[in-house]
């Protein structure tokens, strides 16, 4: 059976989303610190920390947390001349930031949620390193919502609004480095009820929340602005959940491919099950492998590592076993020993390859004591790391026995996923003391505009096209088009700019992503007031691109973009004529077309098209 074959009713599909969305805020959520994202080369400074797991208040640690620490590992955090003692966690968090409270209740609005009474800030322990203080703080702002799909309503139970986790920059054998410039931007986690039971629908219901989170208009977009984690179980499988899913378009797969390896997974029990399969004990095997020709198990030993291995009593034929897309139970293996520092490792269901032999294929069964019904997985690195690995195998591969375990894994860029660690439980979360708790209060609160209706209200009100307006209303640049409409500048002026030039600059390798809205404001406000022919928008924008210190007016004076007087367009069109008399001559208003753009190159943008346009028809009729 494959997995477009799957019944997800009969399989008992349940499927639910947690959302994460930036929101555009000028400050972040505990500090003062602008939110604009840095490169790392502008890091002005750095520091290191080291990070172990707390126990919550009733003395109890986190599974996931104790795992994590596991991992000896150094973190770097690079500093910018933006960056406070907040987020380097020397100085208490300050108050909860209360424009990222008044978009977060305007999200609640959109999906029918109740505000609590009084929301009170959590420590969530956090310990990979992502947050210098060990912890992320979360915030419950909203329960009981519900949002409309084709296959039937999802409930949405709580909405948070949280602190975004520093970004990963670089990871080493020795430890990660971690940006300080995304910490602490406010962030809102949607949490569906458990009530998807398809693919599609899970796509859909994302897809309606994306909406409703871009309808406010204030929050951030682009690559890594939003992502979406995936809770999906079957009924004869486990809890499993999703992290990271960057791409909108790729739940359906993701969900596709998890029913799939959960599927696989039952299958293989009952199979190990009538084996009477089981683990052995691991041990080392480096003797087997004294003299190799694998490049792999040969550079560990040079390096005075080790070989270990564990025998897998009636797996023969089932560690290589596919899963899911390009993913066998060895990966799986292969995964838990890669997070205790292994590059991975090998099982003779691949063996003899990779320089090993046949004959050190028979020694290693023979080592353990493994027969034609066995598999045996090996480790080759660093004493410590070869042990450990192993163990993490002979672990899970114990699980394999039993069923389909709850986890924590993360999504693949092709909608597979890895194993990340356990599922986290309610030892990870306490009370925040250094905030004060806020009582939300949604009275003062607006409701957005659905993007829907924006769509609807553009093409009445402003004349744009449908497709136009789709585009501005579900475009990045949605909010800057309503400010500027807003002070009087042309809609359809506005709109094309927005969407049509900016992406036509893009594809011309312009670093439009340079310019911010008061560029554009700006570029606007000069067109509007004449100084500057709407043809000349491109190229103003292209030098503040370029040069985004630079005020608009500026630029345009620099660049010599400011609006001609009809004296000098007529000027000019009267030498590209004269220029062009023989054609004229012969062609008469024929010849309009070709000197058309070439009196627009030599005016360079500072004449409107209309003008031009009239001016040269009135020089053709002269001479025709």
């Amino acid at each position: 059976m494959t997995e477009d074959e799957y019944d997800y009713e009969a399989l008992g599909l349940v499927a639910g989303l947690e959302i994460h969305q930036q929101l555009d805020t000028a400050t972040k959520l505990f500090c003062q610190c602008p939110t604009e994202l840095r490169e790392p080369e502008e890091a002005t400074r750095q520091f290191t920390r080291y990070l172990h797991p707390t126990r919550s208040e009733l003395g109890e640690l986190d599974d996931a947390a104790v795992e994590e620490s596991k991992v000896d590992r150094e973190f770097t955090y690079l500093a910018y001349d933006s960056t406070c003692l907040v987020e380097e966690d020397d100085e208490p968090p300050h108050r909860l930031d209360e424009e990222a409270l008044e978009t977060t209740l305007e999200v609640a609005q959109l999906m029918d949620m109740h505000p609590v009474d009084q929301a009170n800030v959590m420590r969530k322990i956090v310990v990979d390193g992502s947050n210098t203080s060990g912890f992320q703080r979360s915030t419950l702002i909203a329960t009981g919502g519900s949002i409309e799909t084709s296959e039937g309503a999802v409930g949405i139970e709580d909405l948070l609004l949280e602190e975004e986790s520093a970004q990963r920059v670089e990871e080493t054998d020795d430890g990660v480095t971690y940006s300080l410039d995304r910490l602490g931007i406010p962030l809102v986690e949607i949490g569906t009820s458990p009530d998807i039971r398809s693919p599609e629908q899970a796509l859909e219901a994302a897809e309606r929340i994306g909406m409703l989170l871009r309808s406010t208009g204030k929050v951030k977009r682009g690559l890594g602005t939003i992502r979406q984690d995936v809770n999906v179980s079957i009924e004869e499988g486990a809890r499993v959940e999703i992290k990271g899913v960057q791409s909108l378009d790729d739940i359906d797969d993701i969900v596709r491919n998890e029913v799939r390896r959960q599927a696989k997974l039952v299958e293989i029990v009952t199979e190990l099950d009538d084996r009477d399969a089981s683990v052995g004990d691991s041990q080392d095997v480096t003797d087997v492998f004294a003299n190799t020709d694998s490049g792999v198990i040969g550079g560990a030993l040079s390096s005075g590592g080790s070989v270990t291995a564990v025998p897998l009593y009636g797996f023969d034929g089932i560690v290589g076993r596919e899963i899911a897309p390009d993913r066998r139970l060895g990966t799986e293996f292969s995964d838990h020993a890669k997070r205790h520092g292994a590059g991975g490792i090998f099982h003779t269901d691949e063996l003899p390859a990779y320089g090993v032999t046949p004959e050190e294929v028979a020694a290693l069964r023979d080592a353990v004591g493994a027969g034609e019904q066995d598999a045996v997985a090996i480790v080759a690195a660093d004493t410590d790391v070869a042990e450990s690995a192993i163990e993490a195998v002979a672990s899970r591969a114990q699980t394999a026995l039993e069923g389909v375990p709850e986890e924590t894994r993360g999504a693949n860029d092709d909608g597979t996923t890895r194993y990340l660690r356990p599922l986290p439980g309610a030892a990870r979360m306490y009370p925040e003391t250094d905030v004060p708790p806020v009582e939300p209060d949604p009275s003062d609160v607006p409701e957005p505009e659905l993007l829907t209706e924006k769509v609807e209200r553009y093409q009445e009100e402003y004349g744009l096209g449908a497709g136009l307006a789709n585009q501005v209303a579900y475009g990045k640049y949605m909010p800057v088009f309503e400010d500027v409409v807003a002070d009087g500048i042309d809609p359809t002026l506005a709109a094309t700019t927005l969407e049509s030039t900016l992406t036509e600059l893009r594809r011309d390798d312009v670093p439009v992503g340079k310019l911010s809205q008061r560029h554009l404001e700006e570029v606007f406000e000069l067109a509007e007031g004449g100084e500057l022919p709407n043809e000349g928008i491109p190229d103003l924008l292209t030098v503040l691109a370029k040069e985004p210190e630079q005020s608009a007016e500026d630029a345009a004076e620099e660049a010599g973009l400011g609006s001609a007087g009809e004296d000098e367009v007529r000027e000019a069109i009267t030498e590209v004529v004269e220029r062009n008399e023989k054609q004229v001559e012969s062609e008469g208003m024929q010849a309009f077309s070709g000197l058309m753009g070439e009196c627009m190159g030599a005016l360079r943008g500072k004449a409107d098209g209309d003008l031009v346009s009239e001016v040269l028809r009135e020089e053709i009729q002269k001479r025709a």
